[in-house]
């Protein structure tokens, strides 16, 4: 792709980047086939393709963002199927990033949709404000049909039925191993998790501990600052991510780390990320360290499993199947631990949950719910098996299959106790 950046703006080491993310586009349009938002809505300006034409205009230009460019970058999941199909190794996900940021500094929203944002990325990212608000909502729900706006019938529905109680065993602590230790590692215990599903972390370090890991949840950490960072706001983002650091660089420093571990793929994404995001010696570091459970999992050998007579529908999570490139790793340690695992049509393809994703474009995300749901259905599974909790909540709420982390069903197949929702 041609661009005019001229010299001045090419100083800017952010307009450098999207300069040669833009350049190495070849308009070829193979992204338009994976794209989830242009399989519903046809609209070319709704295509990866689209969005960077867009992009590429407001960046060279310097104007402000319009309300036509915001419409058609808010609607970007950022699943990052395009990046996955790419002949040309275009690297969306940090253009789409550096735009949202942009808007964010330079266009007015509507009262509403600013308010709405605002809410989400202050309440969300922060464990107990999270847990009352899932409990208002709780309250609230039944009385969903007098709201007229969709975003807030929406975040009504996303309540789960049962809020868990809260877990100890995500508070700063150390976990010795219950098999000789072979590695010291870190829990990132994740934000929205932590109020929707205790079992997931509690699974987690059940399963580290048996193979022989010392599993630390370090003090001081939190949010990854995926979230906001998907947002736009950086300054949030960036905050988030610099007391990670800090917290997981003190860790290593006290006793020592070989991973940070994470079971929620889209904090994972981020976490990787941190080196980019913040450009500093200690983010790369951390960042370095960074595995996806599975991947763990991988190179700590999972014992194998006798045959469990169980189908698990395994749903590929966008963030880890795109975002970290993760594909076989979460199926392999399912068969291996004596489950059948089978796969969806368009597997490719996102659910729509996409972290605020479901709140802020309700009526996409619904569409995108009801195809995957419909997909997984279709499989005849025993369970439905993913490694992202919003993907877990998506679903769950379009399907009376029981879904559950792919954590919990290895735990549980390797001596740990049947996972809550199959009893």
């Amino acid at each position: 792709m041609q661009t005019h950046f001229t010299d001045t703006q090419l100083q800017d080491p952010k307009l450098a980047e999207a300069n040669t993310i833009l350049r190495s586009c070849v308009h070829c349009g193979f992204c338009t086939a994976t794209c989830p938002t242009y399989q519903v809505l046809g609209d070319e300006l709704d295509s990866p393709r689209g969005r960077i034409y867009l992009i590429k205009e407001m960046l060279e230009t310097g104007r402000p963002a319009d309300a036509r460019t915001v419409k058609h970058l808010d609607r970007c999941l950022s699943c990052l199927a395009c990046t996955t199909t790419c002949p040309s190794g275009v690297d969306y996900m940090h253009l789409i990033d550096q735009a949202r940021a942009y808007v964010e500094a330079t266009y007015k929203r509507p009262l509403s949709d600013g308010a709405l944002r605002w809410l989400l990325a202050k309440v969300i990212p922060h464990p107990t404000r999270f847990r009352l608000a899932l409990f208002g909502a709780k309250l609230a729900r039944p009385f969903a049909r007098l709201i007229p706006d969709a975003r807030l019938r929406a975040m009504l529905a996303m309540a789960p039925k049962t809020i868990p109680p809260v877990s100890r065993n995500d508070d700063p602590q150390s976990f010795a191993p219950t098999a000789p230790k072979r590695m010291r590692v870190a829990l990132m215990t994740g934000c929205a998790q932590k109020a929707l599903n205790t079992d997931i972390n509690d699974a987690t370090i059940r399963l580290l501990r048996r193979l022989g890991c010392e599993v630390v949840v370090p003090r001081g950490m939190g949010c990854c600052g995926a979230l906001t960072h998907h947002m736009g706001r950086e300054a949030e983002s960036h905050a988030a991510a610099r007391a990670n650091i800090a917290a997981f660089i003190a860790e290593k420093r006290a006793g020592g780390l070989d991973a940070i571990v994470i079971n929620t793929s889209g904090c994972g994404t981020t976490v990787k990320d941190y080196g980019h995001m913040l450009g500093t010696p200690e983010a790369a570091e951390i960042a370095g360290l960074a595995l996806d459970i599975s991947e763990l999992l991988q190179r700590l050998t999972l014992p194998e499993g006798a045959p469990k007579g169980l189908t698990v529908a395994y749903h590929a999570a966008c963030s880890l199947q795109h975002g970290q490139q993760i594909k076989t790793a979460p199926k392999d340690l399912l068969k291996r631990a004596g489950f059948t695992v089978v796969e969806p049509a368009d597997s490719h393809l996102c659910c729509g949950s996409a972290g605020t994703y479901n709140l802020l474009q309700p009526a996409i995300s619904a569409e995108l719910r009801a195809r995957k749901a419909q997909t997984l259905e279709a499989k005849r599974p025993d369970i439905i098996a993913a490694g992202n909790i919003g993907c877990m909540m998506q679903i769950g709420g379009a399907t009376q299959i029981p879904i559950v982390h792919t954590v919990e069903l290895l735990d549980w197949a390797t001596g740990g106790p049947k996972p809550r929702a199959l009893a």
